[in-house]
């Protein structure tokens, strides 16, 4: 165990923001299940709904240094495009 003052603050923000990271991160994952639920459902209305907020929360997750832009622009176009299909 550290016996400095810093390594023991350290430890703290550490502590505290990977319970955050983890928090953004299933709400993420959770939402992207969700809005994928819908389009295996062929439920129109249901992604309608979802796709605007699960954008959202991609974007934010970008925002909080979660998902690279790269890979959020990647998993925003896919989606879009299944959200698309069902049309």
């Amino acid at each position: 165990m550290a016996s400095h003052k810093s390594a023991l603050k350290r430890i703290k923000q550490t502590s505290k923001r990977t319970e955050l990271n983890t928090a953004h991160t299933t709400r993420l994952r959770h939402q992207i299940r969700k809005f994928r639920a819908a389009l295996k459902a062929k439920d129109k209305a249901a992604a309608e709904a979802l796709l605007k907020p699960t954008l959202t929360i991609i974007d934010q997750a970008v925002h909080k240094s979660i998902l690279h832009p790269n890979t959020a622009a990647r998993h925003k176009s896919r989606l879009t495009v299944a959200f698309n299909s069902l049309a």
